[in-house]
């Protein structure tokens, strides 16, 4: 491994050979399978021993001119890779990015702990009935319960408190200053710094003379291959678990309420909150800044775009957008009319501040 001054990531140089293996890419004929790749870079950056790749349209006239050493393409932009760069041909070019740079930078796929894999560091409290697997890393600072069984491979960075009776799988990394109570994870799980999980759901039984505290007694289950972003919130479930299905990626400052089921493979933007008992389906995508209602359901496969308010039920395969949210044809036309409307009371003078304008909150007087 190398390190070049100023970066905080070691790369492992590969060679072409060895990423076209890796990715299933075709290698055009004739061409030397000897380059070494030593790192990544985007198109109009990338240097003779770097690796970048296309898959939008919109970075062609970037690809003309790249000095890439190698270059990841479908087979319909391989005739765009210049002279001096090899094109290595797949379906899928961002997917067989991720895998190659994965493989160069080994230690940025998970958060490392800040004092290396060295077993249970000095500094670090370890209750004496909880039930490490060999291979751990366990920081300074740390807090380990009664009854925790963590599995082989897994890192526990600084500060992280990990409450009694805690099950997490093997090959999981968990970042710093992460709180970990009432809740079950699987393997190969990554949960970045300051993650909560397991704290008490949003319950009270609320009445003219006060609100009365409902207990939360459910868990949290993470199941295996999700990755929760800095400073996710996932409250343990009230009655029933709250769960995240397998392979969901869900992105910084995202809050999921008490017996709140995420289904498998799901993609979440930051600032989503999604309030108690609501189900989403597999493979849904959700942008930033969503809002959903409690107790409602969303279909399999739905696609919400940021900014919307979700109130009610949505089928399966649903796309939508909105404040409330509606089908995003619907909200594209209700957007453009609303366009003309504001246009034809001007008089149809166009007015290109108004945007500004309104994002600035400032008024109109006319």
């Amino acid at each position: 491994m190398t390190r070049s001054d100023g970066q905080f990531f070691e790369v492992t140089p590969r060679s072409l050979l060895e990423i076209a293996e890796l990715t299933a890419a075709s290698i055009p004929d004739g061409v030397s399978t000897e380059l070494v790749i030593v790192g990544v870079a985007t198109l109009d950056r990338a240097s003779p021993q770097e690796i970048s790749f296309l898959e939008n349209p919109a970075y062609r006239d970037a690809l003309r001119v790249s000095r890439a050493g190698a270059c990841f393409v479908s087979g319909s932009d391989a005739h765009l890779v210049p002279p001096g760069t090899i094109g290595l041909v797949v379906v899928h070019p961002y997917a067989a990015f991720a895998k190659a740079a994965t493989a160069l930078y080994p230690e940025a796929a998970f958060p490392s702990p800040v004092f290396g894999r060295s077993g249970i560091f000095p500094g670090a409290t370890v209750h004496a009935e909880a039930r490490l697997e060999p291979g751990i890393s366990v920081d300074p600072g740390v807090v380990i319960g009664p009854g925790v069984e963590i599995g082989e491979g897994s890192t526990i960075g600084a500060n992280t408190v990990i409450g009694p009776f805690v099950r997490i799988g093997r090959n999981c990394h968990i970042a710093a200053n992460v709180t970990i109570i009432h809740s079950l994870i699987g393997n190969d799980v990554i949960l970045h710094a300051g993650v909560c999980l397991g704290q008490d759901g949003f319950g009270f039984a609320m009445g003219r003379e006060g609100h009365s505290k409902v207990p939360q007694i459910g868990r949290v289950i993470i199941q295996d291959k999700v990755e929760l972003g800095a400073q996710v919130t996932v409250d343990r479930g009230g009655v029933r678990d709250t769960i995240i299905g397998e392979g969901s990626k869900i992105d910084n400052m995202v809050h999921i309420a008490h017996n709140v089921v995420i289904g498998r493979h799901c993609v979440i933007a930051a600032q989503t909150g999604i309030a108690g008992s609501t189900e989403v389906g597999d493979f849904c995508v959700i942008g930033g800044q969503v809002g959903m209602n409690g107790h409602i359901k969303i279909g399999r496969g739905t696609q919400i775009a940021g900014g919307s308010a979700v109130i009610a039920d949505l089928p399966p395969g649903s796309k939508v957008g909105g404040y409330p949210a509606k089908p995003i044809k619907q909200w594209f036309r209700e957007v453009a009319v609303l366009g003309r409307l504001a246009q034809t009371s001007r008089g149809g003078k166009k007015d290109s501040g108004t945007t500004d304008r309104m994002n600035g909150m400032e008024t109109d007087d006319e």
